[in-house]
């Protein structure tokens, strides 16, 4: 008796109604019938009393029954156990992050994960601004959280986990300190300090070269890595756009953190190579949104 055959038995015997458990084992009627059928010439005798009212078991098929019931739960314990086993996730995991507040996703998300997944090794690591997709490239990380967008061919963007408002972050003597907010025609009066080695398509959107109403934007010094941005503001060398979750972050009396009132909101999204599309990354990727929307919903902050 093969296996598929047992559980047409098994669950015939316990609805004792062909309809219910042709439906039960996305079956037909019909095929429900010719299994218990083989099984009958197979044993010799009969399984099941069928009337046009009912269907019960015969002794025998009682008795075939209490005999295979407990085989047929460890059979499908041990699938069950093998199939939980193939899911399993091992291995090293390398995620890298743009700004600390991905930084703080990225571990909470990574404590979920451990807990599901325990024989996976996670390795987080703080990235530069400049060029935050080289290591990717390099093989020597498996995702990244960062700012959108990246549209590279050779690297998958995956969904948007969280958005940020934007602010503009200013010395602590610059007259938009004392303002409740700026807008983008504000930029203007510059010099705005943008990061460098980062795509035109990046730059246009995070450090734009014109206002919406076409007034140039001057350009200050360039910088590789965030704490020179804060520096180099601080210094009075220019102003720079940011999340305004940086306030709660980098706060020194030096700088002032002004909310903008008409940029849109920064996207913040994970990006891995289009050769590393993993089971483990697409779990990580899943559980870093279940952590988002959890955090969101009980007002807590990435």
């Amino acid at each position: 008796m093969e296996l598929r055959e047992i559980e047409i038995f098994l669950a015939l015997a316990e609805e004792l109604h062909f309809g219910r458990t042709a439906e039960r084992l996305h079956v037909t009627p019909a095929r429900v019938s010719q299994a218990i059928k083989k099984q009958e010439r197979a044993i010799g005798a009969e399984l099941f009393r069928r009337t046009s009212r009912s269907v019960q078991l015969t002794p025998i098929g009682a008795e075939l029954r209490d005999g295979l019931a407990a085989g047929y739960r460890q059979i499908q314990d041990a699938l069950s156990t093998a199939a939980e086993a193939g899911r399993a996730l091992t291995g090293e995991l390398r995620i890298g992050y743009s700004s600390a507040w991905c930084g703080s996703l990225v571990l909470a998300a990574a404590d979920t994960f451990r807990s599901r997944h325990p024989q996976c090794l996670i390795d987080v690591v703080d990235l530069q601004l400049a060029d935050p997709v080289k290591r990717l490239r390099q093989g020597q990380l498996d995702l990244t959280l960062l700012e959108m967008p990246i549209e590279e061919p050779d690297l998958v963007t995956g969904p948007v986990v969280f958005t940020e408002p934007r602010a503009l972050v200013v010395p602590a003597v610059h007259p938009f300190a004392r303002r409740e907010s700026v807008s983008l025609e504000d930029l203007a009066d510059g010099p705005m300090i943008a990061i460098t080695d980062q795509p035109s398509y990046f730059i246009d959107l995070h450090y734009p070269r014109r206002t919406p109403r076409g007034r140039v934007i001057p350009r200050g010094p360039d910088a590789v890595a965030w704490q020179e941005v804060l520096a180099l503001v601080a210094a009075g060398k220019g102003v720079s756009p940011t999340c305004a979750r940086a306030a709660n972050y980098y706060s020194r009396p030096d700088v002032a953190f002004v909310p903008f009132s008409d940029a849109p909101p920064v996207e913040y999204g994970f990006l891995w190579s289009a050769t590393g599309n993993s089971t483990k990354v697409r779990a990580f990727v899943e559980t870093a949104l279940e952590t988002a929307r959890d955090q969101e919903a009980f007002g807590t902050t990435v």
